[in-house]
């Protein structure tokens, strides 16, 4: 994991080489102030301060050079430094003016998943800034996203259920009591839905809990979808839609992240994680289209599409939540491409039984540059979810309103009066942005940490 405390420092008097931000609007003004030696170099450079844009100027002295970056108008965001971080060699920066939330794409310009080739080694970008209060905040935020992409890239070939507890246990448990209830083990303690899933592939299916926090404080539980690799079962994929059954596991990955953000900022919650974790494979004992399975809330489910897995291993994990009298619930899960066709890939969809949590989760993800977007969770759809034999079916006919009748499905196992919120997240970039490069992604977990920091910090 790349050491991101390392990248952020204080000014501290050492040689740097200035950074400073220019917003497309200020250059002419900012250019005035300059020599005619900067001038003619900007104009060389065609440097328009265009946003993720730079130009390396001449500074006074025959050694001297400073950086001017194409920034946005307002407060640096996120992503408004990456780009130097991506391009600039590397030594040390002073920025110029405040850091804002820049710090975060600073960083994570600089990190990439090595695990399966060699880096080049580039040398660390360090920027040292004024802004004291934010190098700590952006170096957490920075490690929390990385883990996100890290464990969304690794194959499922090396990042199976076990491993995937493993990871829990590594991320958490020197700080938090983490337990693991495997295979037959989900039978006997009453598990159902998420041993009916898992039970067809090779490694068997896992439960995964982490508690932490001070007993008397409210319970948050996060839960994440832990579906490590996913061939639709029975009702099989094609190629190209099984393509990136890695990242099925996303879920997870932003429960995990989360949970440790909120350990580090030691908020005033008993925290519940949970990760229902299983692989939705083929064998002679897979669950099958027609079958009917029993939950842990009781509730039975008729399976009409063996390829809507992960609200059924979820409704195991939202039932055991609920048995802790929670005052809130948050998951994350790659449940539905119809979230994607809906809101694209940058735009995970919310859905909240609670207006106050959706408004404070769209709020949090506006002010710190991760965007949400609420569906609705129509009532009259739940009429899709009938079964004439069992409670509910697990996916509705019709291809219609497919992420809201997912949710819906949710909906039903979490308790009457607590505040729930959902986050149907692709948990992947399919194309590289600064600081953002093609592969696992971290959507709505700033934003949520964003909120919990505000009620709970």
């Amino acid at each position: 994991m790349t050491d991101f405390a390392a990248l952020l420092a204080p000014i501290d008097g050492q040689p740097s080489v200035p950074l400073i931000p220019v917003t497309k609007a200020g250059l002419d003004g900012w250019l005035a102030a300059q020599s005619e030696r900067v001038r003619v170099a900007v104009a060389a450079q065609d440097f328009k301060a265009t946003p993720d844009s730079i130009a390396i100027l001449p500074g006074d002295g025959p050694a001297d050079w400073f950086v001017v970056a194409g920034v946005a108008e307002g407060p640096l965001g996120p992503w408004a430094l990456a780009t130097p971080a991506e391009k600039l060699p590397a030594g040390r920066f002073a920025l110029a003016g405040e850091l804002g939330q820049a710090g975060l794409g600073w960083c994570l310009a600089q990190h990439r998943f090595g695990r399966y080739r060699r880096l080049e080694t580039k040398g660390a970008r360090v920027l040292t800034t004024t802004s004291l209060g934010a190098i700590s905040a952006a170096a957490s935020e920075a490690e929390a996203v990385a883990l996100v992409r890290d464990l969304v890239d690794t194959p499922a070939s090396d990042l199976g259920p076990a491993e995937l507890a493993k990871a829990v246990i590594d991320a958490l448990g020197s700080e938090a009591e983490v337990r693991v209830t495997t295979g037959e083990a989900l039978i006997d303690q009453n598990f159902p839905a998420v041993h009916a899933v898992g039970r067809a592939a090779a490694q068997a299916p896992r439960l995964i809990e982490a508690v932490w926090g001070d007993a008397a404080h409210p319970v948050v539980a996060i839960i994440g979808k832990g579906i490590t690799f996913d061939s639709g079962g029975l009702n099989i994929k094609p190629g190209g839609g099984m393509a990136l059954m890695k990242k099925d596991m996303g879920g997870a990955a932003h429960a995990l992240a989360l949970a440790k953000l909120v350990i580090q900022g030691n908020l005033r919650v008993r925290l519940h994680l949970i990760i229902p974790a299983a692989e939705n494979a083929i064998a002679g004992n897979a669950m099958r289209p027609g079958d009917i399975i029993g939950t842990r809330a009781g509730k039975t489910v008729e399976i009409t599409n063996t390829d809507a897995e992960g609200r059924l291993v979820l409704c195991d994990a939202i039932a055991l939540a609920a048995e802790k009298n929670p005052a809130l619930i948050i998951d994350f899960a790659t449940l539905t491409g119809a979230a994607r066709v809906a809101l694209g890939p940058q735009l995970p969809a919310l859905f909240a039984n609670d207006d106050a949590l959706a408004s404070e989760l769209t709020s949090a993800g506006m002010a710190v540059g991760d965007p949400v977007w609420r569906l609705p969770l129509w009532a009259p759809y739940h009429d899709m979810l009938k079964s004439s034999l069992a409670d509910m079916v697990n996916s509705a006919d019709g291809g219609f309103a497919g992420a809201i009748t997912a949710a819906l499905f949710l909906e039903k196992f979490v308790p009457t009066g607590v505040p729930w919120a959902h986050f149907d997240t692709f948990a992947w970039n399919n194309a590289s942005r600064p600081g953002r490069p093609k592969g696992g992604e971290a959507l709505a977990l700033r934003a949520s940490w964003a909120m919990l920091r505000s009620r709970f910090g």
